[in-house]
């Protein structure tokens, strides 16, 4: 058996008998996984992994095995092909990796406790029980659990438990299910309950460190999500019931587990009494993104890893149709303006970057397709190019088919294509295929020739050296003019003559409106002058775009950096949230031009001072009666600049309100509450104050709150305190392992830890394999170094102690494409550096 070899091709389970003794005390599991299936052929393989297999029987008699751990299996000779009952026994270590079956560690009243759960994607149910582990190699599954239970504990699972006995607790048998969707989790859990119109059962748990009504709002969510999703898929939800978990300890931030989902506890608790409107739609939006899962994704899957972004993308697009649907008010397609689309167009435009669709086999490099830039937020935005096309109603009738056609089975892109070009009598397929099978995407740009004519031409955009392949996209291009085709499919048009163009629409011209494509347009001096002449009539996803695209078109040197100072001025006193969200994007990658305490940084941190002083005087530090949802998310962006600007008024406001709520600090308006703390660290700092922080960290249950805990102690600039936070990355009673990759970016983007931060991830790279290195996220270390590291002499560092690891599977691209982020962001600072800093200083004259 090759590693490239689906096992599925061998053997093709039907059902599942699983049975699994968990010992707690001894971190031990036993189990017997019975498996009826048909052999195709007398040689199987069955997947196992860290597992000790005690006997294997065909049909009820011993067979010949082998264990092979290069290949994640156990090879096995039955007597025919055919169907057969494989009944394996095992035995296995229970282990503290966030994978397969693991604990989770918290404490109630100071004393520590502990959860099981689960975590099975991509390859880890193969850890828990033998089975075959590929997304197409769907079965029916019946569950019996055993462990060491005393009272007040509670077991959940995918299905409802229909038995107990001798201490076994029984599960209804499954739908047709991938092993990677299986779930369960047992300890001392909490619950609220409620249920559908149409009879779902919809549950959210946690361990009892939580304040019951820290429920209330993601068990309000999930019940209404589940309505909204059986109307909009005209599908019903499949299963009677619909958990919802928080688990102490996760690797990912959810897991859609059919019927039983899994969440990081920031993911999907918070006080309501004191939460942010980030905090809310954060934990909305990843409550409807696994919900959208649980059609697509779990009652039709893909068929195998390289189609992971069928799932992913397709749930990304959906948690903001959701949420849209759920809560109009909060306008969320504004914020996956600032939050999906700049990721996306910001990693899509290194060269080396991975398509959408990529052919993956080894279980190291399916774990690496987690890009989530690409996977999810690019790959939304192709379906939400699609959506815009189409429209809604052949979009849901698209779906209706799919489901209809797929259900319970497993399904290829090819496959959404056609149903949703059926229903809309468009080549989606034909469109769709020039942005999922390339990498990268096109700048547009829009000129006027000497002949005065109106031209586009397209160009694959690079931030840093790219190979020009010469290729083209076919571009939904959602201009204002009616000449504007639907759709670019050439590499240059001609519109016609401009003048004539211009006084018929009597409007600057545009493409891209609404900023639902995927591509970033450069208007040469002409136009863009006019649209900047008009700018401030227009929305805020269209201003936040100029923005977005000057930032990008800066870092890419098409356009001069410094040419974009000047113009941040007329966005300043802009009352939208994501407009300051655009202009302070910009402000932090000015910071890279500038050192630490430099002449150049005094005039930086005064253009900020000049940028935002008219809107902290409007908005101050606490909430005000009038206060619109605009305003609360605004508050922040331009407070954060203040205190860059050390804004005197600011920084005493901040520490007067710290000084008011020093008891109760987790009552601080938590818009502001982070600022406040990292304030306090940074301008009031002695080793009581960052003990008592530290400690109010480790004793914490709120996840919001530890997160600004965490982010102020970040930011200290005292040497011993830096070296205590670098030596708690490895105390999982104060730092847990899943909460470094916010720690450790932390530390590091702070001047003064940086070199400990990065001296510890060079030192003790063996034990972050250990501890984070299964996560399907770990690369994103990798990368967090590369978007800090801006000078020759880390960029020589870096490679020093990645390129010998480039050969590491699920690590290759990710080392090559930082090292391009590193030295594009090098070449940019050494070549524009000066020019940027003197119209800093020029706008403060």
């Amino acid at each position: 058996m090759t590693k490239s070899q689906h096992l599925y091709e061998l053997f093709q389970p039907e059902h599942y008998d699983i049975y699994i003794d968990i010992n707690r005390a001894q971190k031990h599991i036993e189990g017997t996984s019975t498996i009826t299936g048909n052999a195709s052929q007398t040689k199987i393989g069955i997947h196992q992994k860290y597992l000790t297999i005690e006997s294997v029987t065909a049909d009820g008699k011993d067979v010949p095995f082998a264990t092979d751990d290069d290949t994640e299996s156990i090879q096995i000779e039955v007597p025919q092909t055919g169907k057969v009952t494989l009944k394996i026994a095992y035995s296995a270590a229970l282990t503290d990796s966030m994978m397969g079956i693991y604990p989770s560690y918290y404490e109630v009243d100071g004393v520590k406790k502990e959860i099981i759960g689960t975590q099975f994607e991509t390859t880890s149910a193969r850890q828990a029980f033998p089975c075959v582990d590929e997304p197409e190699a769907k079965a029916t599954f019946s569950l019996a659990i055993k462990f060491d239970e005393h009272e007040g504990e509670t077991i959940i699972s995918n299905m409802p438990e229909n038995r107990v006995e001798n201490g076994v607790h029984y599960f209804d048998q499954t739908m047709r299910m991938s092993s990677y969707l299986i779930a369960f989790a047992f300890g001392e859990l909490q619950s609220k309950m409620t249920e559908t119109k149409s009879g779902v059962k919809i549950g959210v748990f946690t361990t009892k460190a939580h304040a019951l009504n820290e429920l209330d709002f993601p068990l309000d969510i999930a019940k209404r999500a589940i309505e909204f999703y059986e109307d909009f898929y005209q599908t019903p939800y499949p299963l009677p019931h619909s958990w919802q978990l928080a688990l102490p300890d996760f690797s990912a931030g959810a897991m859609e587990n059919w019927g039983l989902v899994t969440y990081r506890e920031s993911y999907l608790l918070f006080d309501p009494a004191n939460a942010s409107m980030q905090t809310k739609q954060h934990v909305a939006t990843t409550v409807t993104h696994e919900l959208a899962h649980q059609w697509f994704g779990d009652l039709v899957t893909m068929k195998w890893w390289d189609d992971l972004w069928l799932n992913e993308s397709f749930a990304n697009m959906m948690e903001y149709v959701g949420v849209n649907a759920l809560e109009p008010d909060w306008h969320i397609w504004e914020t996956y303006q600032t939050l999906e689309v700049p990721r996306a167009l910001q990693r899509d435009a290194t060269d080396g970057v991975q398509a959408v669709h990529v052919q993956v086999e080894d279980p190291a490099e399916i774990a690496a397709l987690f890009d989530s830039a690409i996977v999810y937020a690019k790959g939304s935005r192709m379906l939400v190019m699609v959506r815009a096309l189409i429209g809604d109603d052949a979009l849901r009738k698209g779906l209706k088919a799919y489901f209809a056609a797929h259900q319970y089975g497993n399904a290829t892109g090819a496959d959404l294509w056609k149903a949703l070009g059926d229903a809309s009598n468009m080549d989606i397929g034909g469109i769709m295929n020039s942005w999922l099978e390339q990498p990268g995407y096109p700048v547009v740009t829009a000129s006027v020739n000497d002949a005065g004519q109106l031209v586009l031409s397209q160009k694959q955009f690079f931030i840093g050296e790219g190979k020009d392949q010469g290729r083209t996209w076919q571009i939904p291009l959602n201009g204002n003019y009616d000449v504007v085709p639907t759709i670019m499919k050439d590499q240059t048009i001609t519109l016609g003559d401009y003048k004539e163009l211009r006084q018929k629409n009597g409007k600057a011209f545009r493409l891209n409106v609404g900023n639902n494509s995927h591509f970033i347009v450069r208007y040469d001096d002409t136009l863009m002058q006019d649209i900047m002449s008009e700018s401030n009539s227009y929305d805020s996803i269209s201003q936040l775009q100029i923005l977005q695209d000057l930032r990008l078109l800066s870092e890419g040197r098409q356009i001069p950096f410094a040419q974009t100072v000047p113009l941040l001025k007329q966005f300043a006193q802009d009352h939208s949230a994501i407009v300051n969200a655009g202009l302070y994007r910009i402000t932090s990658v000015l910071k890279e031009f500038v050192q630490p305490d430099s002449a150049e940084e005094q005039h930086l941190q005064a253009f900020l001072g000049l940028l935002s002083a008219d809107q902290v005087d409007r908005l101050g530090w606490e909430y005000r009666e009038n206060d619109t949802e605009d305003d609360k998310m605004t508050r922040p962006y331009v407070l954060n600049a203040a205190l860059y600007a050390h804004n005197d008024k600011a920084i005493a406001a901040a520490h007067e309100l710290f000084a008011k709520n020093s008891t109760h600090l987790i009552d601080l308006p938590a818009e502001v509450r982070g600022l406040i703390l990292t304030n306090e660290i940074k301008n009031y700092d002695n080793k009581d104050l960052f003990a008592h922080l530290l400690d109010l960290y480790s004793r914490s249950s709120d996840p919001s709150f530890k997160a600004d805990l965490g982010a102020a102690l970040a930011s200290t600039s005292d040497a011993d305190q830096i070296a205590e936070l670098v030596k708690d990355f490895e105390n999982a009673d104060i730092i847990k392992p899943q909460d470094l990759r916010a720690w450790f970016p932390a530390v590091l983007g702070n001047d003064a830890g940086q070199q400990a931060a990065w001296d510890w991830m060079r030192n003790d790279w063996k034990w972050m394999e250990k501890a984070v290195g299964g996560d399907m996220s770990f690369t994103g270390f990798i990368t967090s170094v590369a978007n800090i590291f801006k000078t020759k002499q880390r960029l020589t560092e870096f490679k020093a102690f990645f390129e010998p690891k480039i050969n590491t599977p699920g690590l290759t691209r990710e080392i090559t494409m930082d090292i391009k982020i590193i030295s594009s962001r090098v070449d940019l600072i050494e070549a524009e550096n000066k020019a940027v800093n003197a119209e800093v200083a020029k706008e403060i004259q």
